[in-house]
Order: C-alpha cells, then sequence, then structure tokens
C-alpha cells in the first residue's frame, strides 16, 4: 500500500495521519491484549507493506532495531516500535511495517496494524502534558481525539536521531562565526530538545534567539511586535529578523503560520524560513505556495544558520 498526500493547498491548517495501532500484552497478565493507538504525518510515509525477510546486523545500536531489509535497491533498517516503547507486543496477526521518509533518510517500523488515514486540522491536536511526555521519554508530539479513541502522534524524528547520533543537530566547527553582527530570530517547534539545542547553537552563530512552542504561539508574538511598532513607530525588524519554523506542530503549522506572515501588510518583509524534517523534493513546492523564503532539511542547522543571516542581510 503506498500513501499518497491528497492535500492539494497549503496553509490550510490541515494534516493527513497514518492511524496505526500496536496489539499490547496487559499489564495484568491475564492473556488479555488491547490496541494502542498512534499517528504519523501521511507526508513522512512512503509505503505500508507486509513484514518483509530481514537480514539481522552487526553491533545494532539498540534492541529495537531487528535488522535490515531491501526495498527497491535500498537498504532499510526496520525498529521495532512495540519495543523501543518499552511495549510487549502480541501477535494476533501478521505485523505491518510502515516505511518512512524524513531528515533525508529511510526508516522503517513494525506495528501491529494500520487503521487508516484521517484528515484532520492541527487546531484539533493537542500539545501532550508534562505528565504523559514524561511517560513516553518525550516520544509523542501530539495527542488527537478520532472517533472516540486517544490516538499519539509519535515523534519519529527523535526516535530515528537517538538510534543515529549523527542525526542529531549540530553546528559546523569549521565554519568562523566571530562576527560584530547580530541577528534577533523568532523561532517556532514543537519539541523542547530541539528548541533548546537551536537556541544554543544559532547563539553561538550570533542571534538573539526567542523560542515559540508552535506556530499559535509564535503567531501570536507577532502581533505583540505589530502593537509594539505602531504605539512607537518603529520597524518590526527591530524586535524580530527572520523566523525560523518547524511545519508539524500543534495548533498552527509552519505552512498555516507562514501564509499569515506573507498576507500580513506590516510582517510581510519578514523572511520565513521553513526548518523541518519534512522539507524534501517532492513536498518543496508546499512551502513555496505559502511565500517561505528558504526550506532547509533538518539537521542542517549551519546551512539555517548562514542562510539566516544571508536573508537578513539581503533586507538590510
Amino acid at each position: 500500500m503506498k500513501t499518497t498526500n491528497i492535500l492539494l493547498e497549503s496553509g490550510t491548517n490541515e494534516l493527513e495521519i497514518v492511524e496505526f495501532y500496536i496489539e499490547e500484552a496487559s499489564r495484568a497478565n491475564d492473556g488479555e491484549s488491547y490496541k494502542g493507538y498512534y499517528g504519523v504525518n501521511v507526508a513522512k510515509v512512503l509505503e505500508i507493506m507486509q513484514k518483509p525477510k530481514i537480514t539481522e546486523m552487526p553491533e545494532v545500536s539498540h534492541p529495537s532495531v531487528l535488522g535490515a531489509f531491501n526495498l527497491r535497491s535500498k537498504v532499510i533498517p526496520l525498529v521495532d516500535l512495540a519495543m523501543w516503547l518499552g511495549k510487549k507486543r502480541v501477535e494476533k496477526e501478521p505485523p505491518k511495517v510502515i516505511v518512512t521518509e524524513f531528515n533525508k533518510v529511510t526508516s522503517a517500523f513494525l506495528v501491529s496494524g494500520v487503521t487508516r488515514i484521517h484528515r484532520i486540522s492541527w487546531e484539533e491536536v493537542e500539545a501532550p502534558n508534562r505528565y504523559v511526555a514524561a511517560l513516553s521519554s518525550n516520544s509523542i508530539t501530539g495527542v488527537v481525539k478520532l472517533e472516540g479513541r486517544i490516538v499519539f502522534i509519535l515523534d519519529l524524528e527523535k526516535i530515528v536521531a537517538e538510534l543515529n547520533p549523527s542525526l542529531a543537530l549540530r553546528l559546523d566547527d569549521n565554519v568562523d562565526w566571530d562576527s560584530e553582527a547580530h541577528y534577533r530570530a523568532l523561532v517556532a517547534d514543537d519539541s523542547s530538545m530541539i528548541r533548546e539545542m537551536m537556541k544554543d547553537l544559532l547563539s553561538k552563530a550570533n542571534f538573539q534567539v526567542e523560542c515559540c512552542n508552535n506556530g499559535k504561539e509564535c503567531w501570536d508574538r507577532l502581533q505583540e511586535f505589530k502593537q509594539k511598532c505602531e504605539a512607537e513607530s518603529r520597524p518590526v525588524t527591530d524586535f524580530v529578523q527572520v523566523v525560523v519554523s518547524d511545519i508539524e506542530m500543534p495548533a498552527m503549522d509552519g505552512h498555516n503560520l507562514t501564509k499569515r506572515i506573507k498576507e500580513d501588510p506590516l510582517l510581510r518583509r519578514l523572511p520565513v524560513i521553513l526548518f523541518s524534517s519534512l522539507i524534501t523534493d517532492k513536498l518543496r513546492h508546499k512551502g513555496d505556495s505559502v511565500g517561505a523564503d528558504d526550506q532547509i532539511s533538518k539537521p542542517e542547522i549551519t546551512q539555517l544558520a548562514k542562510r539566516a543571516a544571508a536573508l537578513i542581510q539581503a533586507q538590510a
């Protein structure tokens, strides 16, 4: 089963998620089981398939990595999602494999089964509270109620980055960041880990960084800047010179945020950079259609710092 992203218009604050489940053993050890429901953005899914023949890999970094398989001349690692989440999977039916692509990396995840694809608004997605986040090792980015059940949207990027540390954000030490110029950036990302890393790394590249938890918080902050600009007759660049936004975020996604900025008479000149694992050749047109000034795939934070500085200098 191949998936296709059927959303034709960008900036509508909608997304499609593939809902899947893991059949988990009851903690009471009474032989019963129950289904835990999860979701992943369709834009990250290449296809859904039966479990293929797996070849074991030497010296795997985590026991949840079952091995690898060959798909159209590409060797893809397979992660047992239940094992990663600390669940004991019960095999009542042949399991399914969800093949994904993000951060320019192809990975696959073993699950019990796939339910269907849902089209929803990001406004329906709630950020997990601290308790849920802590229980899931911060592997859940959103919670949504669908057809009377709770579905957890998983942070697959975090899982892949922890299995492969080379995919984590890091600034290129070979670049000389010493400069008298200082820039003001407003960053929107729903991952607390990514926010902290971006704040730390961009500050080393001479950026003063203010972070927001999602696109809605970022938009509200920009409205506050607008009020100050109008009250004090100051340009918006006195408060912020570039907006850097993730795409997938509860309440308001990066495409909708970008569209709002570019349709605003005062804010439209602000450079907006989409910094997301969803920046691929196949999906780049979505950012273009809402007016993004640049689009950079995570984890290329060195490129982000360079290109953000260049956009600010071009506006000066």
